[in-house]
């Protein structure tokens, strides 16, 4: 198997970013009639690219150090990327036909965080950085609170 290094991870949580502004981008405009909703995702959105130039900034600060144990992760990390989420047969991006409510769009965007969130827990515990790996983290969760505050908002 490969081995990574703590610059593609951070690389890897950037195309994550780059990958929740097109999904937020794509709801927006799925509920172009719905100016709420419209919004929220527009929200979403940007603070993707926020976090996107973030992440960028820790990325230009590493080294290659490779990942420890790369090996007995890699399945696990395969697997939540490949999940309905992300590449799975419910992709996240096809899959907005269902969505008929703000609050379907609020839950499913939570999922989405979530499982983000999922992939890099898994990444922090193969890497010795975790203060990278914690401040991509910090990030994540700030999208998954200001969603629930939107969505208790409701």
């Amino acid at each position: 198997m490969e081995k990574y290094s703590m610059r593609e991870v951070v690389e890897q949580a950037i195309q994550t970013e780059k990958l929740g502004n097109e999904f937020y981008t794509m709801m927006s405009a799925r509920f172009e009639n719905d100016a709420k909703l419209k919004e929220l995702f527009e929200t979403l959105a940007a603070k993707e690219v926020a976090h996107e130039k973030i992440f960028t900034g820790l990325k230009d600060k590493l080294g290659e150090e490779q990942v420890d144990n790369w090996d007995e992760a890699a399945l696990y990390m395969r697997a939540v990327v490949e999940s309905e989420f992300f590449l799975g047969n419910n992709k996240s991006l096809p899959s907005l036909e269902h969505l008929q409510s703000i609050d379907d769009a609020v839950k499913f965007a939570m999922g989405f965080e979530k499982e983000t969130l999922l992939y890099f827990y898994g990444l922090r515990d193969l890497v010795k950085e975790h203060e990278v790996i914690n401040a991509i983290i910090d990030e994540e969760k700030s999208h998954l609170r200001w969603l629930s505050d939107f969505r208790k908002g409701l």
